[in-house]
């Protein structure tokens, strides 16, 4: 037999809509968002599963962004060059509406809906790119503290142009936004920060008062973007600040580029350190409030950790399954055989939890119901971002020593996937969140309650664990709650992400979810649902996860 005769092996990824493969984010899509909007993610979708933007992807990771601090006689330039991969994939994101155009639309009409899906269908292909595309879409809710400064930025952000480069932004068909908020003795801490801003009136600046910044942030994504949002003490407190790269004279703004991070992933986007020294900023919000102000930011990146991790969720549960479709053993296919059923079925149900959560908050921002959001957001963001690392590497194990190595991509989403986890709150920031939230916002508490019940009726499980919460939320009032959060806050999520497969998805889905995560018909990992879970059932969720 010749040495290299190959078989068994499983060929590669076949070109994909990554939105019409995905029942869950049809429906959800079509649930709550409009016609227009279905067929414009429906194109952003078939790119995102072709090889051509996988090949992007690889690109942009293998050739990582580059610092350029000095020119070669010498002046400053604090430039990073990115591959052209990286321009190919911003050019799509921000193309497809990605940005900040949903606030430039009226409430109730599904952009936010129609964004998300399109989000979550185009972050199948690569995630680090999202990075500015996510804060150039979180940043339009928090210049609504400054009318005059939205007015001159909301449009740029919201444009569909991606127009990179360092120029002033007013000559620009479209800019991008980033943010600077920690340092490195404060963290999440933002308190503790000890960049200063000192008003200096009469700036270079349009839309308010001016400051000079001056101090050292820790973590600053995109250094390349037309324009930051800074946090830095003032005489009265913290405050929010825009900061340009580019003066309105043409002039650069000092943004002095110590160095870029060297990621465990994310390694397409370009993460730095940045030293603000006499640098001008224009305050949003009132002074003193800069922390509440870019809160609204916050929240908007929280929710595009949840839709994003969804994302990395269903990129990894596809290529276990791809390759269960494919690959023999023992005599069988393995997506035939009952223990690895068990698997995929078990991952599908994660996947479609996550996706049916982040599409219906998606449309709670879509119709301003910031009462379901404010709790909804802070729940999605710990909950499925946590569930994301443990689900992808078990995606990856289905693959076995294949999964391993660097050619189909689920090393890369390995990388990836403890990201959102950390990204705008670490688990334990977001879990006293909602602590909070649940303490001080009835409004909120209320929303939560309102909106799960409506899967009443679904079965005596799901039913008990409803008539449970107003408990569990009582239960943060005592003293020892904060040791307590993540236990809240686990069982307030997964109730909330059953409800919701109880009222949208079918009975095959929801069924087995209700009975796994609330009915204690599960083990401690992936893969132990309950053995008697019918062939049929279990083929039907692997099917409906990845469509041909």
């Amino acid at each position: 037999m010749p040495t290299h005769a190959v078989t068994n092996q499983v060929p590669p990824l076949p070109d994909y809509n990554a939105l019409t493969s995905n029942p869950a984010l049809c429906e959800a899509l079509d649930r709550w968002g409009d016609d227009a909007g279905y067929a414009e993610v429906e194109r952003l979708g078939a790119l995102s599963g072709s090889a051509r933007a996988r090949e992007w992807a690889e690109q942009a990771n293998t050739h990582e962004p580059v610092l350029r601090t000095h020119s070669p006689t010498g002046e400053r330039l604090d430039e990073v060059d990115y591959h052209p991969a990286w321009h190919s994939l911003m050019e799509v994101a921000v193309g497809g509406g990605l940005t900040a155009e949903p606030w430039t639309r009226p409430e109730g009409s599904g952009a936010h809906v129609r964004r998300a899906a399109g989000f979550t269908s185009w972050s199948e292909v690569e995630q680090g790119h999202l990075c500015p595309v996510s804060m150039t879409y979180a940043a339009a809710p928090a210049l609504a503290a400054n009318p005059a400064l939205a007015a001159a930025w909301v449009p740029r952000l919201a444009s569909r142009t991606y127009d990179f480069g360092l120029r002033p932004a007013a000559g620009k068909a479209g800019a991008i936004a980033g943010m600077g908020m920690t340092e490195k003795q404060g963290g999440s801490d933002v308190r503790a920060n000890t960049t200063r801003a000192v008003a200096s009136p009469g700036g270079p600046l349009e839309g308010g008062d001016t400051y000079r910044l001056t101090g050292h942030k820790w973590f600053c994504s995109a250094p390349m973007s037309d324009a930051f949002l800074v946090l830095a003490q003032t005489e009265a407190g913290v405050g929010c600040f825009l900061v340009p790269r580019v003066l309105d004279d043409g002039t650069r703004n000092p943004f002095a580029l110590q160095r870029l991070k060297d990621k465990l992933g994310n390694r397409s986007n370009a993460s730095s350190e940045v030293e603000l020294d006499g640098t001008w900023g224009v305050r949003v919000g009132d002074e003193g409030r800069g922390i509440r102000t870019i809160l609204d930011m916050v929240a908007a990146t929280r929710l595009d950790c949840v839709l994003g991790s969804t994302s990395t969720m269903r990129a990894a549960l596809l290529r276990a399954v791809h390759h269960a479709r494919h690959r023999s053993a023992f005599g069988a296919l393995l997506v035939d055989q009952p223990l690895m059923q068990n698997v995929l079925a078990d991952l599908a149900l994660e996947s479609e939890a996550a996706t049916t959560l982040g599409l219906r908050l998606a449309h709670a921002v879509d119709e301003g119901d910031t009462a379901f959001s404010r709790l909804g957001v802070a729940l999605g963001k710990y909950w499925v971002c946590k569930r994301t690392p443990v689900m992808v590497a078990e995606a990856l194990e289905c693959l076995g020593g294949n999964g391993y190595v660097e050619e189909n991509g689920l090393a890369r989403l390995y990388r990836e996937a403890p990201l959102n986890s950390i990204w705008e709150g670490s688990g334990n920031v977001n879990a006293l969140d909602v602590l909070r939230a649940v303490g001080r916002e009835p409004a909120s508490v209320e929303a939560y309650l309102t909106e799960v019940r409506l899967a009443r009726g679904h079965g005596a499980t799901l039913d008990a664990a409803i008539d449970r919460l107003p408990a569990v939320i009582a239960g943060a009032a005592d003293p020892l709650a904060q040791a307590g959060a993540r236990r809240l806050v686990e069982r307030l999520a997964v109730t909330l992400q059953a409800s919701l497969l109880a009222r949208y998805a079918p009975a095959v889905v929801s069924d087995a979810f209700v009975a796994s995560r609330l009915g204690g018909d599960h083990g401690a990992t992936f893969g132990t649902l309950d053995a008697g879970l019918s062939a049929t059932s279990a083929a039907a969720l692997v099917d409906r996860a990845f469509s041909a």
